[in-house]
C-alpha cells in the first residue's frame, strides 16, 4: 500500500469514530442535564442497536450494489453533521431522541464503510489492516481527552460535544470524497434478505458448542450494555475529575491487549480466552461497586483498564472463533449472524435493562451504585459459569463429511 493512501486511510478510520466517540460516553450526564429519566437515557443508548440492526440492509442492499463505498460515506456523514447540529438545538428527550435514533441509523453502517474502503486497498488485509483500524481507537481516546481538556463534562456544556461531533462530520463527508475509489462489489448481482441477515450461517447453530457461544455472545451483551451507558454518569456521580479522560485507559488497554492476544491465544485456546473475558467482565463490575474516588481510585482504574481484557478476549477471539468454525462459504454471513445478535438483540436488551435498574436505584442525589453494578457482576458470573461447564471444544478432530454440509468449518479451532 502506499504511504499516502494509508494515510488516507488512517485520516478516515480517526475521524469516523472521533465522530461517535465525542458524545457517547457522555451522553448519560447531558441527558440527565434536560430532565431525562433513567429508562429514557437507556432508550437513546439503545440507538446504537436498533442502527446495528437496520445497518446490514443499508449496506446489503444499497452500498454493496449500487454506489462507490466512499460517496456513501461521504453522503451520510454530511446528513450526520446536519442531524447533529439540529440536535444541539433541541432541549427535551422528546425532540432529542427521534433526532438521535435517525442519526444511528446512518452511521452505523459508516462502521463497515470504512472497513470495506479499507480492505479494498490492501495486498495483504491480515498485516495491514489492525494498523490502520488503530487509528480508530486513537481517534475514540482522542475525543475523552478533548471533553477534558476543554472542561465540557458537566451538564449543559456537554452540548458542545454534539457541536463537534457535527463540524467533524462534515469535515469527514467533505473528505470522503477524496478517498479512494471503492465500486460496489456486488453490482449487478441478487442479494436475499437472509443473505444480509446471516441466515446462511444458522446451520452453524446445529453445532452444540457453537450454540452455546452465540447464546453466551448475546447474553454478555446485557451486562456490556452498563459500562457504555453508565460509567461515565457514575464516575461524574462518584466525583472523579476528567472522568471521560480517565476511561480513555479502556481503549489503551485494548490496543495493548489486541497486540498481545497472539501470544494468549497459542497459551490458552479459544475456551480460556473467553472465559477469561467474561470474569473480567464480571470483576470489573466489583471494582465499581466497591470502589470510591478516594482511597478506593485504584478499583475504578482497574475497573476501567480491564475493558481491554473485556473486549479483546471475548469479542476478537469469538470473531476468530466464529471464522474458523464457519469455513470460506458461509464466513461473511455467521460474522454478520453474531454481529447482529451481539451488538443488536443483546445490546439493544442491555441498554434497555440498564436504564431500568439505573431507574429503581435512583437516590435524591444521585444513584446507589453499588446495588446498581452489583446486577451485571451477577449476570456476568452466571454466564461464566454455564459456559465453562456447557462448552466443550472439539480438539484436533476430523470433521465429518454430515459435518461439513451443516456449514462447519474443516479445521476446527481448539
Amino acid at each position: 500500500m502506499k504511504f499516502f493512501t494509508r494515510m488516507q486511510l488512517s485520516a478516515m478510520m480517526f475521524l469516523n469514530f472521533f465522530v461517535w466517540g465525542i458524545w457517547f460516553v457522555t451522553m448519560n450526564v447531558y441527558l440527565k442535564s434536560i430532565d431525562a429519566t433513567d429508562v429514557q437515557v437507556g432508550l437513546a443508548y439503545g440507538t446504537q442497536a436498533l442502527g446495528a440492526i437496520i445497518a446490514p440492509f443499508v449496506i446489503g442492499l444499497i452500498a454493496d450494489r449500487f454506489f462507490d463505498a466512499q460517496k456513501i460515506l461521504g453522503i451520510l456523514h454530511l446528513a450526520g453533521a446536519a442531524l447533529m447540529y439540529y440536535i444541539t438545538t433541541v432541549d427535551d428527550f422528546a425532540s432529542f431522541y427521534p433526532l438521535l435514533l435517525v442519526y444511528m441509523i446512518l452511521f452505523m453502517p459508516t462502521l463497515a464503510l470504512v472497513n470495506a474502503i479499507s480492505f479494498k486497498q490492501m495486498s495483504n488485509p491480515e498485516k495491514e489492516f489492525s494498523y490502520i483500524r488503530l487509528w480508530g481507537t486513537i481517534g475514540w481516546i482522542a475525543t475523552g481527552w478533548v471533553i477534558t481538556m476543554m472542561g465540557w463534562e458537566r451538564d449543559q456544556s456537554l452540548i458542545n460535544t454534539f457541536l463537534t461531533a457535527a463540524v467533524v462530520s462534515l469535515a469527514l463527508g467533505i473528505y470522503s470524497f477524496t478517498l479512494p475509489k471503492t465500486p460496489p462489489p456486488k453490482a449487478g448481482q441478487k442479494v436475499t434478505v437472509g443473505e444480509i441477515l446471516g441466515l446462511d450461517a444458522l446451520g452453524l447453530l446445529k453445532d452444540r458448542n457453537f450454540l452455546i457461544f452465540f447464546i453466551s455472545s448475546l447474553l454478555i451483551c446485557i451486562p456490556l450494555a452498563f459500562y457504555y451507558q453508565l460509567t461515565n454518569l457514575f464516575l461524574n456521580e462518584a466525583g472523579v475529575e476528567g472522568a471521560a479522560g480517565k476511561m480513555t485507559f479502556g481503549q489503551i488497554s485494548e490496543v495493548v491487549f489486541l497486540f498481545l492476544m497472539p501470544w494468549f491465544f497459542v497459551r490458552l485456546g479459544v475456551k480460556k480466552m473467553l472465559l477469561v473475558g467474561m470474569a473480567a467482565w464480571a470483576l470489573r463490575y466489583l471494582f465499581f461497586g466497591f470502589g470510591d474516588a478516594g482511597s478506593g481510585m485504584w478499583m475504578l482504574y482497574t475497573g476501567i483498564i480491564l475493558h481491554g481484557i473485556c473486549y479483546d478476549f471475548f469479542f476478537v477471539t469469538g470473531q476468530i472463533y466464529t471464522d474458523e468454525r464457519a469455513g470460506d462459504r458461509i464466513r461473511s454471513s455467521a460474522q454478520g449472524m453474531i454481529t447482529l445478535a451481539t451488538y443488536g438483540v443483546g445490546m439493544l436488551i442491555g441498554f434497555w435493562f440498564a436504564g431500568i435498574i439505573a431507574e429503581k436505584y435512583a437516590t435524591v442525589d444521585g444513584h446507589d451504585w453499588k446495588n446498581i453494578w452489583m446486577i451485571p457482576a451477577i449476570i456476568s458470573f452466571i454466564i461464566l459459569a454455564l459456559f465453562a461447564l456447557l462448552f466443550k471444544p472439539i480438539r484436533k478432530k476430523e470433521i465429518t463429511d454430515a459435518d461439513a454440509d451443516k456449514g462447519l468449518a474443516q479445521t476446527p479451532i481448539t
